[in-house]
């Protein structure tokens, strides 16, 4: 029967394997792209459409609860039904949403296309990693992850600079139109190489459990989403917030109460899985506590011009390009968990380096430790992502890369929605009064705020070493 097929002992999908990894990486690098690149132009959006700037973050904020809600949801849909199947719809609806999203019309048209453009990028997140391992050999599975982990790396760090020099040149519609030639073309060379589904599970769809998981996400979020707005003491906010909270419980009931549920528990009993999954939140959480702070920091606070700052940005995800490759090959011939452990080192020297840094540090030593960061997260995810996916049986693989996809997009939106909060209440403390953006006369209250958000990152980064560091001590005693 073809179920019991394999792609590694198919000789025309082994020589079409690297075309493979292009398509999906490809996809891969676009959907997570649109999840921080619209922030830069939101100032733009919003005064193109005639919106408060409050509105316009929706069209950012909507794009991460969209694909948190549906990327459980589609793994287990693809474990049921095949992964490159909905790989390849998920490819028609990201190019549909992002070709949308350019078309000026107003901002309900917009986070339409937005939302068409979240469950694309849910139904490839979903899959990718999923294919990869399914694809490759064990011998070069490391290797292949560790590509797509730099297609991730480079996609959620790149946005801001990016978009500046789109934005520089061109109008905010091309921020979401470029998805649609590259996208065109990576669909064109994946209808050649993917080849046909062979790996079914034979299970039913928890729909409760999908309902109940996709209802917190939304209500969740974007109660949190909505309180930064309003503030945390609105009604609105207090009730969403409760509903979200509400809506988890009934998830955790139903998932140990359905014979098939969406997200199966026992999963997380596996420690590789597990602890693997929660370095990488932490690390995105991180990440995106850089990527919020920063552009203050180069801009406001040293006078950096945009442009500047936008390539001065691009040296983390252009280290992390290089780096997760030959990092995930290392892990293919001496393991993952010390390649892991090395990475997150690094990754907490950077946040150390940037705690230090201040209004008169040497702009060298803040380019610096971006360059470090850069080193650490991508010696870091590549054999982090060979851990979870070769952590799990081939029947949940999809679920599995869901989980893993998820662990990332839940750091990006606590990371962008926690760490505005972080910032400037720390400047009120210091001010003595209420403080919600910069004081261009007063920038040392900034660098107090900015030292609190990286003391905070140091502590995340110090989590994650050890809680490596132990798996790596008690794995080898």
């Amino acid at each position: 029967m073809a179920q019991n097929l394999s792609y590694q002992a198919d000789t025309k999908v082994q020589k079409n394997r690297w075309w493979i990894l292009v398509a999906v990486g490809l996809f891969t690098f676009m959907s997570t792209l649109d999840g921080t690149i619209v922030n830069i132009a939101l100032p733009v959006i919003s005064r193109d459409l005639g919106i408060t700037m409050s509105q316009s973050e929706w069209v950012s904020s909507l794009y991460l609860i969209v694909i948190c809600s549906l990327i459980l949801f589609f793994g287990k849909l693809s474990d049921l039904h095949g992964k490159i199947k909905i790989f390849r719809l998920g490819a028609i609806f990201f190019i549909t949403g992002s070709l949308l999203s350019g078309i000026k019309v107003n901002l309900v048209f917009l986070l339409v296309a937005r939302a068409i453009q979240a469950i694309g990028a849910a139904m490839t997140m979903a899959t990718n990693n999923g294919i990869i391992t399914e694809i490759f050999p064990s011998t070069e599975r490391g290797r292949a992850l560790g590509t797509i982990g730099s297609f991730v790396a480079l996609g959620s760090i790149a946005g801001p600079g990016l978009g500046g020099v789109i934005l520089s040149q061109l109008s905010w519609s091309y921020i979401f139109w470029l998805n649609v030639p590259v996208g065109i073309i990576a669909a064109i060379i994946g209808a050649v190489v993917l080849p046909k589904d062979i790996t079914f599970a034979k299970t039913s769809l928890d729909k409760l459990g999908t309902f109940s998981f996709a209802l917190g996400m939304v209500t969740l979020f974007g109660g949190i989403f909505l309180g930064q707005q309003l503030g945390f003491s609105a009604l609105p906010v207090i009730l969403m917030l409760i509903a979200g909270v509400a809506s988890f419980v009934w998830f955790v009931y139903l998932e140990n109460h359905t014979a098939n549920p969406l997200l199966r528990f026992g999963l997380f009993k596996n420690l590789d899985f597990s602890i693997s999954l929660l370095c990488a939140l932490l690390i995105f959480i991180t990440n995106f506590f850089f990527n919020v702070v920063t552009p203050f920091y180069l801009e406001n606070a040293r006078h950096l011009a945009p442009s500047t700052t936008g390539y001065i940005l691009m040296i983390m995800p252009v280290v992390q390009l290089f780096v997760a490759p030959v990092a995930g090959t290392a892990s293919d011939k001496i393991g993952s968990k010390l390649i892991t452990f090395i990475g997150l080192v690094l990754m907490l020297i950077s946040q150390i380096g940037y705690f230090f840094c201040d209004l008169n540090s040497s702009i060298w030593l803040f380019i610096s430790c971006i360059a470090i960061m850069g080193l650490g997260s991508g010696i870091f995810s590549s054999p982090n992502n060979s851990l979870v996916m070769s952590s799990v049986k081939q029947k949940d693989l999809g679920v599995a890369g869901s989980i893993n996809s998820l662990s990332r997009n839940l750091g990006m939106v606590i990371g962008i929605s926690s760490a505005t909060t972080v910032l400037f209440t720390a400047m009120s403390h210091a001010k003595g009064a209420r403080v919600t953006g910069y004081l261009p006369k007063e920038p040392e209250i900034f660098i107090f705020g900015m030292h609190v958000v990286f003391l905070i990152s140091i502590i995340i980064c110090a989590i994650t070493v050890i809680l490596s560091g132990w798996r790596l001590f008690r794995k080898e005693n």
